[in-house]
This record gives C-alpha cells, structure tokens and sequence, in this order.
C-alpha cells in the first residue's frame, strides 16, 4: 500500500511537472515532446506517455498542425469555477450592506463574451421572488453592468460589438447606437466610476453598476442595482454613488491598492440632470 502511494505521489509530481513547464508563459504556441523533454531532463517516450494521459483527460491538448501542446480545457473550466466561486463567496457580505442601505436587489455579474453573467443575487427580505437572474446571460450593451465591464476594452473590440449587437428589445431605449455613442457612453463611466441605464434594458427599468478590480488590477466583476423606475428612477446617482463605494471597497479586499481605483467625480456632476445620463 505504501509503495503503491509512493508510486502515485511521484506520477502527480511528474505530471505537474510538465503542467507547469506549459504554464511556463515563455512559450504561449506551446511546447512539444522533445522540448519539453530537455527541460525536464525525462525521455521523450516518458513525457509522450503522460502527455497522452493528460491530454485523455482535458489537462493539456495538442494542435494537430504544430504537434506542440499546452494547456487543456478543463484547467481553465478549473480556473474559472474556482475563481468564480471565491469572488461570489468574497463579495457576499458587500452585497448585504448594499442591500440594506437602497432595499433593492443587488446583483454580482462577470462577463462571459460579450454576455453578461449574473453569478450572485442579494434581495431584501420583503422583495418580491420574480425571476432569477443567476446563471443568465444578457448583451452587455443593454445593461449598465455590460458597460462598466467592457470599458477597458481596445477600440476594435468595441467597433465589433457595436456592429454585431443584438436588436433591442420592443419599448427599451438603447442610447448606444453608433461607435462613437459607445466611446461617448464609455468615457463617461472612466470618469463617475460607475454606469446608469434609464429604460435601456427593459421598459420601466433602471440601474445602476460599478467596476470590481482583483488583486492584478483587472476588471473582475462588477456589482449591479437594479429595480423599477418608480422605485429608484429619483436615487439612481445616489444609488450609483453608493454602488461604487461598495466595490471599491471589495476590490480594496481584493488587493488593489486603494490609490490606484477610480473615484469617479464623487457626485459633482449636476444634480439637474435627467437620470439614466452619465454627463
């Protein structure tokens, strides 16, 4: 029993060996057998007969053309379970607060394409169970969760989401119809450090969202009120300013130097403006 222990420990060591030398990042086509071989100081037959059990299992795959490998699928389905559940769990106790503070329905979303995914939904006590969010996906341009999670994105990944969108549903009003609505749009959540949307998702609809940053200073989530406009059309910048100063603070939990967080304008912008605009 104890030799055959010894004998799985070293086969682990051995495969995780070779998974770390793909995770390498000097190498991004990845890897084949015989460099792979000379780096880990192994035969060829050694690391061709483990890359084929790994590969049997997702751990690692192979392109067909280069022979090279690199890492599989189910590291990254891994990677993103375990990431998503250790920011839903993390962001729990926030998404409390900010509950308790506006009574309304707050939401933690990440992006998956150029969809929205609700991972985590807090409601006050006394709210009504309608539809469930989590586990749905929603274009991101519509929605002011969508947009504060593509404001870093390069130009030209822009320019092909405005030409790809989806239509919009009958009575909402989407205010980005062209790039430059977009930039415009984009511009203006950098600046507040949070998003608004009036009626763009769904008629009767309003909300509000704010950036999440990890420890690596990248977007991770974004935290999401929304409700209907009788409810919160009056407080959306209020509840905007709340919602920011609640991911700050988690992203602050996170490990993102506080300094190096947008603050947005802190509400300067001019109360007289009609809500759902960012300017």
């Amino acid at each position: 029993m104890e030799a055959d222990r010894a004998t799985m420990s070293v086969g682990l060591r051995r495969d995780m060996e070779l998974l770390d030398a793909l995770a390498a990042g000097d190498r991004p086509a990845g890897l084949g057998v015989a460099a792979l071989a000379d780096r880990l100081g192994r035969t060829r037959s050694q690391v061709s007969r483990a890359l084929r059990a790994l590969q049997a299992e997702g751990l690692v795959e192979r392109d067909e053309e280069t022979l090279v490998f690199r890492l599989g699928w189910r590291l990254y389905a891994f990677a993103a379970r375990t990431g998503e559940a250790r920011l839903t769990s993390h962001a729990a106790p926030y998404l409390r607060r900010l509950v308790s503070a506006l009574r309304e329905t707050v939401h933690l979303c990440v992006l998956r394409g150029d969809q929205v995914l609700t991972v985590s939904s807090v409601s006050p006590p006394h709210a009504f169970r309608g539809l469930g969010w989590e586990g749905l996906t929603v274009p991101a341009l519509t929605t002011s969760a969508g947009r504060v999670l593509i404001a870093d994105w390069p130009p030209e990944a822009l320019a092909a989401l405005v030409r790809t969108r989806p239509e919009v549903r009958a009575g909402a009003k989407l205010s980005i119809r062209t790039e430059a609505d977009l930039h415009q749009e984009l511009a203006r959540v950098r600046r507040h450090g949070y998003a608004m949307v009036d009626e763009e998702f769904e008629e009767g609809v309003v909300g509000v969202s704010a950036p999440v940053y990890d420890f690596r200073r990248q977007l991770a989530a974004a935290i999401n009120v929304s409700a209907p406009k009788g409810r919160l059309g009056h407080r959306l910048r209020e509840a905007g300013e709340l919602t920011r100063a609640t991911a700050r603070e988690m992203s602050e939990a996170l490990g993102r130097r506080a300094s190096s967080i947008p603050r947005g304008d802190g509400g300067r912008a001019g109360r007289g403006e009609q809500a759902g605009k960012l300017s």
